[in-house]
């Protein structure tokens, strides 16, 4: 299990003083969870809990002995003193954030980020992406993901990657996701994308800033590095290339092009407050589909050869629901029991 604490504090008159983040380690439910922990002003333990068979395949449904979920070796941090509120993201986190309230006799609140995909009252809380179409009364529905992304956030962005402000401007943004069914990232999209690219740069001059995501294949990125090297930027494909840019491409981009698989990535560029475009090939998933078609309506989204100075208010929502979170949950729980 990874672990680590936040350094914020929340208010003394709040119920909420303290928080557990759980999650499987995917990076992006990592990110939503203790993008919220932060919004709040909660100091946070940040768990791995990675879950066994045969709760791995049922979660959150099969609760029967769930504490055997969790490895005998990580089991004991599930124990006292509880935090006054648990934050999950994810499906395997959602199994520990059901049982927690019962587990500490009441004394944990929860919340649990995306559609948990059973009956979102078995949590105090639930916040599920427009898109995902769940509904009730203890469902919250941003547009996008949470994210940390303001302006302080990207002000230490640029103030951590400097040496980013020497490229030409404008400086394009390139954030590469990862294969998913329904928007494939193959050697033809690399084509297009690359082909896209170059016709921009050299419509408008300015350089390319490059960047992988874990989910991002190793031959795409380099394929695409390949086809773009004669260009002014930089580009990063992992840890060997040093730190990861990604708080200082977004801090420093002029404008930003997105691949169409991450609604992460999509909600963290629509909150940089500049143009975001994207390369999309082919029908997209129903759900993509929608969360692409709201943010093109509210101007947050462009195709790669649309030419735009324009912005629309950035993308930011985190806040909003930490705000949402406070106001529901800043009342003593009635009852222990397990839904």
């Amino acid at each position: 299990m990874q672990e680590n604490e936040t350094t914020r504090s929340g208010d003394a008159g709040s119920l909420l003083r303290s928080c557990w983040v759980l999650t499987d380690g995917a990076a992006g439910n990592e990110r939503q969870a203790l993008a919220l922990a932060q919004a709040l002003s909660l100091p946070a333990r940040n768990m791995v809990l990675p879950l066994r068979a045969p709760w791995s395949w049922l979660a959150p449904r099969l609760t029967l002995g769930g504490r055997l979920a969790v490895a005998p070796a990580q089991r004991a941090q599930l124990s006292p003193p509880w935090p006054d509120l648990v934050i999950g993201c994810g499906r395997a986190a959602a199994l520990l954030t059901r049982l927690l309230p019962a587990l500490s006799a009441g004394h944990c609140r929860s919340v649990q980020i995306l559609d948990p995909r059973i009956n979102p009252e078995h949590w105090d809380l639930v916040i599920a992406p427009q898109h995902d179409n769940l509904s009730g009364p203890n469902v919250l529905t941003p547009l996008g993901s949470l994210h940390p992304v303001d302006a302080s956030w990207l002000a230490a962005g640029r103030e951590a990657s400097p040496h980013l402000a020497a490229l030409p401007q404008p400086r394009i943004g390139v954030l590469l996701g990862g294969t998913r069914h329904g928007a494939p990232l193959d050697s033809d999209y690399v084509r297009q994308l690359a082909e896209g690219l170059r016709a921009r740069q050299q419509g408008e001059g300015g350089s390319l800033m490059l960047l992988a995501s874990r989910r991002t294949p190793p031959d795409v990125f380099a394929n695409l590095k390949a086809a773009l090297v004669d260009l002014p930027g930089m580009a990063w494909g992992s840890e060997a290339d040093g730190a990861n840019p990604y708080p200082g491409v977004l801090g420093w981009a002029d404008r930003l092009v997105v691949t169409p698989d991450s609604v992460n990535m999509l909600s963290e560029a629509s909150a940089c407050g500049r143009p975001v475009h994207t390369l999309v090939t082919g029908p997209l998933p129903d759900k993509l589909a929608h969360f692409h078609a709201v943010l093109r309506q509210r101007g947050l989204l462009h195709d790669l050869d649309t030419v735009t100075s324009t912005t629309a208010e950035p993308l930011r929502e985190t806040a909003a629901m930490a705000a949402a979170v406070r106001a529901r949950l800043e009342t003593p729980r009635h009852g222990n029991a397990v839904h």
